[in-house]
């Protein structure tokens, strides 16, 4: 596994309309978990992806009603088999994170990756997504040294009150023992 021309080479490229330019290209310098499944609570179909390239249909689940014309995307999504898809090449600005803050800075997706786990808060996350995610954070630590100088957040450590994903099966633990930094907000 490798980082070529900031998409990681063994990811599944599909490429969303929903990013911009990063105010500063240079500044890569957190990485933030999301924990994501549509409709809510169910797995393994098409729904992230189609969300991520503004495809979303509607009319296939009353929840989706609620989404559409959001523009929101993700560099990384995790499915529950440990596959990983990529959305926006790294060096971009991916809308992953919305209103949020970081030690003082707003705006977190100016400098931050988003990774979503497919999941949600009231399920735990599966070992092949743990085994996918621990060389990912290696390979983004060692391609992009700010990330592993600042550390990992959740999307609720950066939004609280509004967001509370990964959730609390979410196992920290598991980074932890393997030297990956939890940061604070």
């Amino acid at each position: 596994m490798k980082i070529e021309d900031h998409k990681i080479s063994s990811a599944r490229y599909i490429a969303s309309p929903n990013h911009n330019d990063r105010p500063d290209p240079a500044d890569i310098s957190l990485i933030v978990l999301h924990g994501i499944s549509l409709p809510p609570g169910q797995f393994e179909g098409e729904a992230i992806t189609q969300l991520f390239l503004n495809q979303l249909d509607g009319n296939e689940h009353p929840y989706f009603q609620t989404l559409l014309g959001l523009e929101v995307s993700s560099h990384l999504l995790i499915r529950r088999c440990g596959e990983l898809i990529q959305y926006v090449p790294f060096d971009k600005r991916a809308w992953h994170a919305g209103r949020s803050s970081f030690q003082g800075r707003a705006a977190c997706n100016d400098f931050a990756i988003g990774i979503e786990l497919e999941g949600s808060d009231e399920v735990p996350y599966s070992d092949a997504q743990y085994v996918a995610l621990l060389p990912v954070l290696r390979l983004l630590y060692e391609t992009y040294p700010s990330t592993a100088e600042s550390g990992i957040v959740g999307h609720c450590d950066i939004a609280p009150g509004r967001k509370t994903d990964p959730g609390p099966f979410f196992e920290w633990e598991r980074l932890e023992k393997s030297g990956f930094i939890r940061a604070d907000r």
